[in-house]
């Protein structure tokens, strides 16, 4: 069942051409793991990864994640990317889906508040809401993953706890892979991960 997980991914891309991993699913371990990747394509937007059931579960931030609670970010979900691409950072060629550049901006573990396992996600998922306990480099505490109307559009909401704070969290902009930030140049050309309709900018 999860080799098909990534049957959409493949069909967007050409691994004789991109770098990035054609990958495949991982048996569930006791630690599920999240990464943030800064994206420019043709929108500079910020892609969220989580693990469940070996493969990584993946919504496009436009605005990038908040830690303010009263903030709700959409995010919009897009397909499952192999658990390889956690790891992924660099130049998606011009022609290519999702040509630009990526960086790895944030990364580390998370868990449910209960402690639930792989099960307890994929039913989370499954129901349209998600509530997770982050630990990474920039990312910590509870956030909230809520699916709206539309089946691909959801919210990404900071939970109020102890690292809550209207910083914002975006303007610590380098990986904390290499260190790298995504250049000011324009964006390669090339189809894009995600098309953002006017409307969905707006909310």
């Amino acid at each position: 069942m999860t080799t098909n997980l990534l049957t959409a991914y493949r069909k967007k891309r050409d691994f004789g051409t991109t770098p990035e991993p054609e990958g495949k699913p991982r048996r569930a371990g006791r630690r599920h793991v999240f990464v943030v990747q800064k994206h420019r394509a043709s929108h500079l937007h910020y892609d969220f990864r989580l693990e469940i059931d070996g493969v990584l579960k993946s919504w496009a931030v436009p605005k990038g994640p908040s830690l303010d609670p009263t903030v709700r970010r959409l995010a919009v979900r897009v397909e499952d990317h192999p658990y390889a691409y956690r790891n992924f950072e660099g130049e998606i060629p011009a022609g290519q889906y999702g040509a630009g550049e990526v960086i790895i901006w944030d990364r580390g573990t998370y868990r449910t508040p209960d402690g639930g396992d792989n099960a307890t996600l994929r039913s989370e998922l499954r129901k349209g809401t998600l509530h997770l306990v982050l630990r990474g480099k920039k990312l910590r505490g509870g956030f909230s993953l809520v699916r709206l109307k539309r089946p691909r559009q959801w919210l990404l909401i900071k939970k109020c706890d102890a690292f809550a704070t209207e910083r914002d969290v975006t303007r610590n902009d380098r990986s904390v892979k290499s260190g790298r930030r995504i250049s000011d140049r324009r964006p390669t050309r090339g189809k894009s991960r995600v098309r953002f309709t006017r409307r969905s900018r707006g909310r």
